[in-house]
């Protein structure tokens, strides 16, 4: 509830992206990054403490969200950003 607060969405909506049912925004991915005080890749880190400067409060959030929707988040994630860099790049 408190994410959905921070970043001005509804809870909901929160919760299908957690059981995957939605995947978010870019826009929406950079509000939970910075309401949960960490670097947006983060929320795609396959393991919780990867990487650097994870907190208590991350490593919470990262924990519960189940490893195949993480994983399904990164595909996502990659191919929107290939499509996007595609897009910049082409002619």
């Amino acid at each position: 509830m408190k994410l959905a607060e921070l970043c001005g969405t509804d809870v909901s909506y929160i919760g299908q992206i957690e059981i995957g049912r939605r995947f978010p925004s870019i826009e929406l991915i950079e509000k939970m990054a910075e309401a949960l005080k960490l670097d947006p890749y983060r929320l795609f880190m396959a393991e919780p403490g990867e990487a650097y400067g994870e907190t208590d409060n991350t490593a919470d959030f990262l924990a519960s969200m189940p490893l195949d929707i993480r994983k399904d988040l990164i595909t996502r994630l990659s191919a929107a950003i290939c499509a996007s860099v595609a897009a910049i790049l082409a002619p």
